[in-house]
């Protein structure tokens, strides 16, 4: 008959049996513990999530016919990509606000079905469009720059409105939603992060200042960026200024994620209130927290700046952006989901950012 086998696991002098419940009775109080610190981050993040929420402006940005038509789902659906979102940007002028406004930036940002890229396709604020008629306003429509159609919409709602109908019409693409920014209120957030670093790849003298920014990576203050995003004059016409405006958003979430501020509750909390105030929002029946949750897994690498296939041509005294014949390929590719192609294949009209 075989001697039993020996008792493994017990702690000196302790009885068999008993050293097994103390190990088992430590691996459950540690997975409890374990269990309370995952909750209380969850319900940590959710709160911040909903001050988030509470906090930032909602409008209707959309003119309702460049809304994706999606069918009824349950509440709190998951949040599934392709989808389209408009990003406005205002150059209200402070000094000189007799002078209107107008929308400075226009970007369409394409999360991609895997919901793991965001391409950012900037558009010309000169590009030479046919804004479509609004006779609530009496606006007859006209063919002019895109960046007009803020100021005919009247500003505000209205101006976010014809902007939106304006590139659907040229696109042929629908929106899941609409952010309008207000890039002087994102300052806020620079100041908050002590600063972001940017990589200027080609010289820019400020035509405001006379400060240079010379080649290389560099850390700026909020007052450096909107000098730095102020600028204008290059010899691409608005192209440069497009890819400031993209790498400074990929800054700034690099910063975000380098800082450990995700991991650090009060400081993302101070953060997201400072956004909020820089944002109005329009997500039709898509709530933020889900749209949120949907996004936490991308990064800053995930992005990439696109540039419109276009030209700068003189019509009359005025200089204006032509799209050119391989711009239709483009907004088939957004409307197709296929971007990740068309970039490959058209790589003189992607954005190092």
């Amino acid at each position: 008959m075989s001697a039993p086998a020996p008792q493994r696991d017990l702690l000196p002098g302790t009885p068999p049996g008993r050293g097994h419940r103390r190990w088992r009775r430590i691996l459950i109080g540690a997975g409890v513990a374990a269990l309370l610190l995952v909750s209380v981050a969850v319900v940590t993040g959710s709160l911040i999530v909903r001050r988030f929420d509470h906090a930032v402006s909602r409008a209707t940005l959309l003119e309702p016919g460049t809304r994706v038509q999606t069918p009824l789902v349950a509440a709190h659906a998951p949040v599934a990509g392709p989808l389209n979102f408009l990003l406005l940007g205002s150059d209200y002028r402070v000094e000189d606000p007799s002078n209107g406004q107008r929308s400075d930036t226009i970007i369409v940002a394409h999360v991609t079905r895997d919901m793991d890229h965001v391409y950012l396709v900037s558009i010309p604020r000169d590009l030479l469009v046919h804004i479509p008629a609004v006779p609530d306003l009496d606006f007859p429509g006209d063919y002019t720059k895109i960046n007009a159609a803020f100021q005919f919409g009247h500003g505000g709602v209205g101006g976010s409105q014809l902007v939106s109908a304006t590139v659907t019409s040229l696109t042929g693409v629908h929106f899941d939603g609409a952010v309008a920014l207000d890039f002087s209120g994102l300052l806020r957030v620079v100041d908050l992060l002590g600063g972001v670093t940017i990589c200027v790849d080609t010289p820019v003298v400020s035509i405001h200042t006379s400060r240079v920014f010379d080649v290389g990576c560099q850390r700026m203050s909020s007052a450096d960026v909107l000098d730095y995003l102020r600028q204008r004059d290059f010899p691409d016409g608005d192209f440069t200024r497009q890819r400031h405006q993209q790498h400074f958003l990929k800054s700034v979430l690099d910063e975000v994620l380098a800082a450990g501020t995700l991991t650090n509750p009060v400081r993302l909390d101070t953060l997201l209130q400072a956004v909020a105030g820089a944002m109005t929002l329009d997500l039709g029946t898509t709530t933020l927290p889900d749209l949120i949750f949907a996004l936490s897994g991308l990064r800053s690498d995930d992005l990439v700046g696109l540039k419109v296939p276009s030209y700068v041509q003189m019509i009359g005294d005025t200089s204006y952006v032509i799209a050119d014949d391989s711009a239709a390929g483009l907004w088939r590719a957004l409307r197709d989901d296929s971007l990740a192609g068309w970039a490959a294949a058209n790589p003189d009209w992607v954005n190092k950012i």
